[in-house]
């Protein structure tokens, strides 16, 4: 027996990467083509020191997945979430959709932009320890000993 075709996402995908686009004019576009549109924050870095991802939507085999990684982050965003909305979460940060209604679109718009919004204010665990590599790396050895002998 021949496999089920595939549904056709391209309207939802196109739907979310809008939306997601709107929401997001101030991060960096990292991945951007058919089927995947990822952005990321202009100012934080993960702990290789590239873009900190926050948001992307991806065509998978029977959905259509919309991360957003400041929900994960900061949980009280979640409050008050419809029942419509909260139905489609999968795992702590994944939204998964086959089509999206004018209903769930905004209030996931509105809570992409609360997302975003917040994500700059955010403490990375490694931001600290980075800043200490960078310091270390400018040490000279002989630095390093007139330090620990004051």
């Amino acid at each position: 027996m021949p496999p089920a075709p595939r549904p056709d996402f391209a309207d939802t995908f196109a739907t979310l990467r809008g939306m997601l686009q709107r929401q997001g004019r101030a991060l960096l576009t990292l991945v951007d083509k058919p089927g995947d549109f990822q952005v990321a924050s202009p100012t934080l870095t993960d702990r290789s020191g590239r873009p900190l991802f926050v948001a992307g939507v991806m065509v998978k085999k029977t959905y259509v997945s919309f991360h957003l990684l400041p929900v994960y982050m900061n949980r009280t965003l979640l409050a008050g979430l419809s029942p419509a909305l909260t139905k489609r979460m999968q795992g702590k940060a994944c939204f998964n959709f086959s089509t999206i209604d004018t209903d769930q679109l905004d209030e996931l718009a509105t809570l992409t932009k609360k997302g975003i919004d917040g994500f700059e204010h955010v403490v990375l665990p490694w931001a600290s320890a980075a800043k200490q590599a960078r310091k270390a790396k400018k040490t000279t050895p002989a630095r390093a000993r007139r330090r620990a002998r004051a």
